[in-house]
């Protein structure tokens, strides 16, 4: 019954993250003037549609995507209100909108999140554990952390983040220590691995909390929303340089399964793996890649610069080759998902 529930809820999750970034680019088309001709949740077939006005709203089959259909958004059009005869400025922010929506969704959950904890936590060093080794190595409490292996900190999110990226359980550490800079090297930290062998160091250490004002709690969200996106790209670059292999990325059955076990430690982490998903669809969106945000962004930038559209043909093109890489490497994680999954 557990499974069956967290896929209905991953359904759900996605539903709401899909329906939200949908949502941007339908309110910035329709506020632009562009003709919207469909809007949908979901892919396939149609289950449910309604037609109000000149837009049909319709769900979907098969619950994974959506879209927002324009009027001569892939094709040329003679309508005045089509989206390729717009200002180019105004397509960038259509563009970007869903993805925008979806930072901002990550960022209200964050804030509930903050808001319900009893304080809001920094990065200063309150107490170690028991056997805390990184002590033995120098670090001491009251100092505040201000980078780990070279790489700004601004957050506790940070601090874990870098230390679960480190492999050998050895980091230099920038502190703040009296009014003063201080630089640590070597701070050891203990090895564990994960159920797929992958090493991993975490922190041995609790950081100081302080009481929750309005102020700190806003500043706090931002900045976890700024340290989520900060993780997909670091993630990303990790990927492609091979610090990170391919077989940890998680595709939608890999998803259901994280999903599942964020249900069983409570709402708190269910709402934070929410939050995660949905800065991540956001950030991954607006990457240079053809077929999605970032992709069409980049086509836009380039008429912008030179005053003059690409080719609706040439562009349809790419961004054609785009999906079909994209489905490709979709098809590969689900395999590597259940492979994983079935390899426990």
């Amino acid at each position: 019954m557990n499974i069956v529930f967290s896929i209905l809820l991953a359904v759900l999750m996605f539903g709401l993250i899909i329906m939200i970034h949908e949502l941007g680019h339908f309110i910035t088309a329709k506020l632009g003037g562009i003709k919207v001709n469909e809007f949908a949740i979901g892919m396939g077939p149609t289950l449910l549609k309604r037609q109000k006005g000149e837009t049909t709203y319709a769900l979907r089959a098969v619950p994974i995507g959506g879209f927002v259909a324009m009027e001569g958004e892939d094709e040329d059009s003679a309508d005045e209100r089509a989206f390729s005869r717009r200002p180019v400025w105004i397509r960038i922010l259509v563009v970007i909108a869903g993805a925008l929506m979806n930072l901002v969704l990550g960022f209200v959950i964050l804030i509930i999140l903050t808001s319900a904890s009893k304080l809001v936590p920094t990065t200063t060093v309150a107490k170690f554990d028991e056997t805390s080794l990184s002590a033995q190595s120098g670090l001491q409490v009251g100092d505040e952390v201000l980078s780990i292996n070279g790489r700004r900190i601004y957050i506790a999110n940070d601090i874990d983040f870098e230390l679960m990226r480190d492999k050998d359980g050895y980091v230099d550490m920038t502190v703040l220590r009296d009014g003063e800079k201080v630089t640590l090297t070597g701070v050891q930290f203990a090895l564990a691995q994960d159920d797929n062998g992958n090493q991993f160091i975490s922190r041995d250490f609790w950081v100081l909390g302080v009481p929750k004002t309005v102020g700190e709690v806003l500043k706090e969200s931002a900045l976890k929303t700024v340290s989520i996106g900060k993780m997909v790209w670091v993630s990303l670059l990790d990927l492609i340089t091979g610090n990170v292999p391919i077989s940890q990325v998680a595709g939608p059955v890999g998803t259901v399964d994280i999903i599942n076990q964020a249900v069983s430690m409570g709402w708190e982490t269910t709402l934070n793996m929410l939050a995660l998903l949905t800065i991540n669809v956001g950030i991954f969106n607006l990457l240079p890649i053809p077929a999605l945000d970032g992709g069409r962004l980049v086509f836009l930038l380039i008429e912008a610069i030179r005053r003059k559209p690409i080719k609706a043909k040439y562009e349809g093109f790419v961004h054609a080759a785009g999906f079909l890489l994209l489905i490709g490497f979709m098809l590969f994680v689900t395999y590597s998902d259940i492979t994983r999954i079935f390899a426990r």
